[in-house]
């Protein structure tokens, strides 16, 4: 999937910002996206993603997909920084990644 940029709005960044996430860490998150699950609301697909900003500091993130006239762009919902708890499964999933494949 090609992604041609992050879609920031008047309406999302507040949203994102709240928690005081800084917009450089969401675009790092976004930008070096390792995975996405979906995410369980009706009214739109949604993903859930997370990752480590160049600050250091891990952030979770829900973001939509967008298909629009000039590509696919990534709009992020919320955002907010994680719990040591989801830093140390975050951490565990990054080393199962790093591991290479057997065949």
């Amino acid at each position: 999937m090609r992604v041609e940029g992050i879609d920031w709005g008047e309406g999302n960044w507040p949203k994102c910002g709240k928690h005081g996430v800084g917009e450089s860490e969401v675009e790092d998150v976004l930008r070096n996206l390792m995975f996405r699950i979906p995410d369980p609301f009706p009214e739109e697909p949604r993903y859930r993603t997370a990752g480590q900003a160049t600050t250091g500091r891990h952030v979770f993130l829900v973001f939509a997909q967008r298909e629009l006239d000039r590509g696919t762009f990534l709009r992020p919902i919320s955002a907010r920084y994680m719990h040591d708890k989801e830093i140390r499964k975050y951490e565990q999933f990054k080393k199962t990644m790093a591991k290479p494949s057997l065949g």
